[in-house]
């Protein structure tokens, strides 16, 4: 018996290297609690729009389930980038799909909220945009507001896609 490894340890040393069985990975269910976030979105591209809320997808799948069941209403998104023409009424035709997928979620509680200075910066009024936005002072002052308020941070990064999954799984 080696002095250095209790016995335990030693034969499923061995067991590994010899070949044994592999174990798999493991589901964890984290006991969540209801989401208070706000997401911070600032693209340099409007088309990434629709990469960006497959991030508040991601938060609001997995919490609207059993076991948790949450309404998504303490979620905010606050946009003031290139994205802010997705919501303009006149450009509803060329971002259908992302303005459908907003007014979704909208329905479902969840606040989008358009920073006034970038508004400006773009020319548009209140009258220009989706019903479901809401016109605030400032992107900067409204993400610093939410924050104090025990709210998470989350700025989705939309990178470009290199790679298909299929080719690198």
């Amino acid at each position: 018996m080696s002095r250095f490894f209790p016995p335990a340890l030693l034969a499923a040393l061995l067991l590994g290297a010899v070949g044994g069985a592999k174990a798999e990975a493991r589901f964890v269910q984290t006991p969540y609690a209801p989401p208070k976030v706000v997401l911070d979105i600032y693209l340099d591209d409007p088309a990434k729009l629709g990469a960006a809320l497959y991030w508040l997808r991601g938060i609001i799948l997995p919490l609207s389930a059993p076991p948790y069941d949450y309404d998504p209403e303490t979620i905010k998104v606050v946009l003031h980038g290139t994205e802010l023409v997705t919501l303009a009424k006149k450009n509803e035709a060329k971002y259908r799909e992302v303005v459908q997928r907003m007014r979704y979620y909208a329905d479902k509680g969840i606040e989008f909220k358009v920073c006034g200075l970038a508004l400006e910066d773009y020319g548009y009024t209140l009258k220009d945009l989706q019903d479901f936005v809401q016109v605030v002072p400032s992107a900067m002052t409204e993400l610093i507001h939410w924050q104090n308020q025990g709210y998470a941070l989350i700025t989705p990064q939309i990178l470009d896609k290199k790679f298909n999954i299929e080719d690198i799984r």
